[in-house]
């Protein structure tokens, strides 16, 4: 396994690529991300350890998307039996998916600890969603603190995670090994991931924008809030399942060789 360093100007063609796979199977991809956002929203709704679980789901949540990703740019229809494809590849990988999913959650609830030591835990709860925002709150000097404290540290944790369930998968590295090879690569690589950070953060913008101006017409045409509330939660849907397919050619770029690697 060899660390590929890509220029800078590669982060707009991971983007570019993420977004033409996408359209090769756009009902697919937007299917199983759903699946995958359904799974993790039932997961938190078990008493006293659902959020947990829920947060632990994300790295095989994002495998299966990196793995259906890999399908569509190869002619292949994803299937919906890619949400366990974490939990299937041999016990040994199973166990170390699940390693990776229980640090995961270790290390995002230890960001949401920390936080409650600046505003006793406000933004943890209003975050969580066990506690409505408002105007009063989103105002407050501590919960405001907690914010930008909580989204500092969670760069490095999102960095350590970035390349860790597909190093997994694809070439069985322990999860701890991961890791440390995921933050390294990004590191090395932070150029190409910027320019595919703020290329992402265009078309979230471009999007919205269409997206307002389709909603202003349709309210102007009576067709009420309800329906464009439908088409904005579908847009945002959309968006994020294409986004989550483009993060398996960040991986492909950094440690594989120039063709896709294959599904398992």
């Amino acid at each position: 396994m060899k660390l590929n360093i890509v220029p800078a100007r590669t982060g707009l063609e991971w983007t570019r690529t993420g977004i033409r796979v996408f359209w090769r199977q756009p009902m697919a991809l937007s299917a199983l991300f759903f699946l995958c956002m359904a799974a993790m929203s039932l997961a938190s709704v078990l008493p006293l350890v659902g959020p947990a679980v829920a947060l632990a789901l994300l790295p095989s949540a994002t495998l299966a998307m990196m793995v259906a990703a890999a399908e569509a740019s190869q002619g292949r229809i994803p299937t919906p039996t890619l949400l366990l494809v974490a939990f299937r590849t041999g016990r040994e990988r199973m166990h170390a998916m699940l390693t990776l999913g229980a640090l995961y959650a270790g290390g995002f609830l230890l960001i949401m600890g920390l936080t409650a030591l600046i505003d006793g835990g406000q933004f943890a709860r209003v975050y969580m969603g066990g506690e409505p925002m408002t105007r009063e709150i989103a105002q407050s000097g501590s919960f405001q603190a907690a914010m930008w404290v909580s989204l500092l540290l969670y760069v490095p944790l999102s960095l350590l995670f970035w390349h860790a369930p597909a190093l997994v998968h694809w070439h069985g590295v322990p999860p701890v090994k991961s890791l440390f090879f995921s933050i390294v690569a990004c590191l090395r690589n932070l150029g190409a991931l910027t320019v595919y950070g703020l290329s992402w953060m265009g078309v979230f913008v471009a999007a919205g924008m269409g997206v307002s101006l389709v909603v202003a017409l349709l309210s102007g045409l009576g067709l009420g809030i309800g329906f464009a509330g439908g088409v904005m939660m579908g847009t945002a849907l959309m968006l994020a399942a294409m986004f989550f397919s483009s993060v398996v050619f960040t991986f492909r770029d950094s440690f594989a060789p120039p063709s896709m690697p294959a599904p398992q």
